[in-house]
């Protein structure tokens, strides 16, 4: 199995090696360009994603304008959930901001999966709660912080976003304009 897979998984289930061997036999491997798409709004989402290598962000388009909802790194799954479960076209976009590397599980496959297997099963709840769990904290910090706020919480507990991501992207993340961004940056280095 990928040694990366095997030790993501291996924070969440301890598979044996033929257990692990089935799951990896399910992955199919698919390498995304920069700015390529890997899901488009109005598409159902039939899979899920483990990030070998590069940088993930879903987002929504509203009213011509982008919202981004998260960035996704190296060694760290995606789907969009509600069009996974649901079977309904989804209203995300999901696209690689650097050259990414995934393997992709499709819906039928990690299901059979866990059929055969409840730590598989087990696994997939874990995901689950996890995706809930990084939903909710999101939305705590849009009601009760300020943006500056926002902005150090990021540079404190997501180191990569700030190294790796273009300030735009940031500033759309944060639900501010890149110039409340840029005055953000300013005020905190005069300050230091």
């Amino acid at each position: 199995m990928n040694d990366q897979l095997e030790k993501n998984l291996s924070r969440f289930i301890s598979l044996s090696k033929s257990e692990g061997e089935s799951f990896f036999q399910a992955c199919t491997y698919r390498k995304l360009k920069r700015k390529e798409f890997l899901l488009k709004e109005g598409e159902v989402c039939k899979f899920t994603s483990f990030i070998l290598k590069g940088c993930l962000r879903y987002f929504y388009n509203v009213e011509g304008e982008e919202h981004t909802g998260q960035f996704f790194f190296e060694n760290s799954w995606y789907t969009d959930y509600e069009s996974f479960l649901s079977g309904n076209p989804s209203q995300q976009n999901i696209d690689a901001l650097e050259p990414t590397e995934l393997l992709l599980i499709q819906k039928q496959d990690l299901e059979k999966l866990y059929d055969l297997n409840p730590k598989i099963e087990r696994f997939g709840r874990l995901m689950a709660e996890n995706a809930y769990m990084g939903v909710r904290k999101k939305n705590e910090n849009l009601l009760n912080l300020s943006p500056e706020e926002r902005y150090l919480k990021l540079i404190k507990e997501r180191p990569k976003v700030i190294e790796r991501v273009s300030q735009h992207y940031i500033a759309s993340f944060l639900g501010i304009q890149p110039q409340s961004l840029s005055r953000i940056r300013k005020r905190i280095s005069e300050n230091r």
